[in-house]
């Protein structure tokens, strides 16, 4: 951790108007997460609380979150950090939530509980595909208009967006034709599979996933909408960080359907390209491989 900070005059007032904690002469320091919003330690009144700050204009990004962190916590599948209190200054906007004290899925034990809750998270399913109101994937925005069909919101809410933001930025090669011959495909893949609309995460890697301090399993910064939860399991494969034991467990939770392994890399897909456009061209090349790869099994 950096040294203490202080908050501003403006914050402490909205954060005691908000939650009637005095915030005042609270001591503050920047925790080790947090790439899109800058995050702290803060300890007032003898208690630890985790902030979340960003521009002003960010607002919209936390209220999402509020609706997300909502929506887990009422399954009761994970603990989920409990929101304090959000909105905004004329400079910034805040999310305050519980402080937990959390550490990594280490152990074959924490992997099985993670995937047991998932399963649960996962029965928590619906009638439609998408999500009662957008949210955010990262700092990008995350469309999540309602189909009945689970390739055509894939295509339309999914890579559609993230391939033409990534075209206006100057992104070309495999994000050209290639790319448009991958959408008219994507249906091939589900010719014989039809995923239940359950409820997902939505940006599931190991950095969004915890244990406490009494072996509960923890997620937080959510994605959340309705959808394949094959897509919450890819994501998880595509930054690593899980024991191995998690996936066994999940599939003796609830058995993965025949073609995993094949619709898998179009899932990652849609978070490869946003990694394009939140963080550069370094993701470039994985997006064009993964895209003409795609197109190749497509064709066969």
């Amino acid at each position: 951790m950096e040294a203490p900070q202080n908050l501003s005059v403006e914050l402490e007032q909205a954060l005691k108007a908000a939650t009637g904690i005095n915030f005042s002469g609270a001591e503050v320091r920047t925790t080790g997460s947090g790439s899109i919003s800058r995050a702290f330690e803060v300890c007032a009144g003898g208690q630890r609380y985790f902030l979340k700050l960003n521009d002003a204009a960010a607002l919209p990004m936390f209220e999402a979150e509020v609706d997300g962190l909502a929506a887990l916590a009422a399954c009761g599948a994970f603990r989920v950090p409990r929101v304090l209190a959000s909105g905004a200054t004329a400079g910034e906007a805040f999310l305050l939530l519980e402080w937990l004290q959390l550490r990594p899925l280490a152990s074959a034990e924490d992997g099985q509980r993670f995937a047991e809750a998932l399963a649960k998270l996962h029965h928590d399913t619906g009638e439609r595909f998408g999500w009662a109101r957008d949210n955010f994937i990262g700092a990008n925005p995350q469309t999540n208009v309602q189909h009945d069909g689970w390739a055509r919101f894939f295509v339309r809410c999914r890579l559609t967006p993230q391939l033409q933001l990534a075209r206006s930025r100057g992104h070309g090669g495999a994000l050209g034709r290639e790319a448009d011959q991958l959408l008219e495909r994507v249906p091939a893949l589900f010719l014989d599979y039809r995923p239940r609309p359950s409820l997902l995460h939505g940006d599931l890697w190991s950095g969004n996933a915890a244990i406490d301090v009494d072996g509960t399993p923890v997620i937080f910064d959510p994605a959340v909408y309705r959808g394949d939860r094959e897509a919450d399991l890819a994501m998880s494969e595509l930054f690593g960080g899980f024991p191995t034991a998690f996936y066994a467990a999940y599939r003796t939770a609830w058995p993965l359907n025949e073609g995993y392994e094949q619709r898998k890399p179009l899932y990652n897909l849609y978070h490869v390209l946003n990694h394009l456009n939140l963080f550069g061209r370094s993701y470039l090349g994985q997006a064009e491989r993964m895209i003409r790869a795609l197109v190749f099994e497509l064709r066969r």
